[in-house]
């Protein structure tokens, strides 16, 4: 590696490589026309080695690093990237759909349910197929619109949260948590990404999320809220993002469960508490996006949802806290001070716990609390609460 980058890929990406053209084809038609599942045989992967699936991922790794370009500071290395100006110039239809099923299928695989365990094969590269997928919709907005405009934007979205979801707690699994909220921020900036979340959710995807039956505006709502009350603590970077992202939609979800609804209560609860709003000068962004989302729905899709209007009637006490707050120095020194006790006293009582502990095995750590299956729809019975304030005073 050189300062003024890899020669290897300026080479192949230069118009000194007669072949660029061949080796992209071959690459993009090599990734998205892998099937895993094949002739759908039952358990065919136990008994013939695939050598396709790592010709898959290498292919990937290739794609991603010859399009790892930045165009923003230096147009003229993206025009003589010949990588990029060829897949911007892609245009027809039939190829935007022969790549989008391609990605969908693929992101798709890890999902599918079969009555038989284990019996389909699961690909690993999902982390590299969302950073391609980035990488398209960055370099051809064409393959954007056309994306939004198709109605398999949701099988785009329901992995993504999938994904996102399975690895909230996953420290090492960040980046693919950065990726995929930066894939449906850029999604959420486009009206027709909010008018289609309102599609009813019907898949059965195993997800540890509260039971409910509404469309994917409510799944993309209770997962945020999972991954905000119960994400590693390196995730609270994202949090921007995730509201953003809410924000962007929030005009458009025409129906809200009572299930969701009820999330982002208890998120305007949680990030609306004096010693939260007083902990940092920016600490009341998160509170602006709550409320801003509010507005919206109540603006512009107030006749279908009931379920909304009746949670913020019913938790009307903690919009009273909000307007009545506190503003004076001895008050906001006082929430303070009594925040700081009680994480000291919590620390101390979980010392103690420790120490009195029999002896265990050297190496071996207590298992982690079991997290339920559902969740009740009622503010105070939400589990979490306590879980989202120890995070973010750290």
């Amino acid at each position: 590696m050189h300062l003024d980058g890899n020669r290897w890929v300026q080479y192949v990406t230069s118009a000194e490589n007669r072949h660029a053209l061949p080796m992209l084809t071959s690459l993009l038609n090599t990734v998205c026309g892998y099937d895993p599942i094949g002739m759908g045989v039952p358990y065919n992967h136990l008994l013939f080695a695939d050598t396709t699936e790592p010709l898959v991922d290498m292919c990937l790794q290739i794609l991603i690093v010859a399009l790892d370009s930045d165009v923003q500071q230096n147009d003229e290395a993206a025009i003589d990237n010949l990588f990029i100006n060829y897949l911007s110039r892609v245009h027809r239809d039939e190829d935007f759909s022969f790549i989008l099923s391609g990605f969908t299928r693929l992101l798709m695989n890890p999902l599918r349910q079969t009555y038989l365990p284990h019996s389909t094969k699961k690909v690993q590269f999902h982390q590299e197929l969302l950073i391609f997928f980035w990488k398209i919709c960055e370099f051809n907005k064409k393959f954007l619109y056309f994306v939004l405009k198709s109605s398999d934007v949701l099988d785009v979205l329901v992995p993504i949260l999938y994904h996102l979801n399975d690895s909230r707690a996953d420290q090492s699994r960040i980046g693919l948590m950065h990726i995929g909220v930066f894939i449906l921020l850029l999604l959420s900036g486009e009206r027709n990404f909010g008018v289609r979340l309102n599609k009813p959710y019907t898949s059965t995807i195993p997800m540890d999320i509260p039971v409910f039956s509404g469309t994917h505006a409510d799944l993309l709502i209770v997962v945020f809220h999972k991954i905000i009350t119960t994400g590693h603590n390196r995730m609270q970077p994202l949090f921007d993002c995730l509201l953003t992202i809410l924000v962007n939609v929030s005009p458009y979800l025409k129906t809200l469960s009572m299930v969701s609804s009820t999330k982002l209560l208890h998120l305007v609860d949680a990030f609306t508490t004096p010693w939260f709003l007083f902990s940092s000068p920016s600490a009341n962004h998160l509170a602006f996006f709550l409320l801003e989302i509010f507005n919206n729905i109540i603006q512009y899709q107030f006749d279908g949802n009931s379920n909304l209007v009746y949670t913020i009637i019913r938790k009307r006490q903690v919009f009273h806290s909000l307007a009545n707050l506190p503003t004076d120095y001895n008050t906001i020194i006082k929430s303070l001070t009594k925040k700081a006790k009680r994480n000291m006293q919590a620390t101390s009582s979980v010392s103690l716990t420790a120490a009195t502990e029999t002896p265990s095995m050297e190496g071996s750590t207590p298992a982690l609390p079991a997290e339920p299956g559902t969740l009740n729809a009622t503010l105070p019975d939400t589990p979490g609460k306590k879980t989202v304030y120890n995070q973010l005073t750290m």
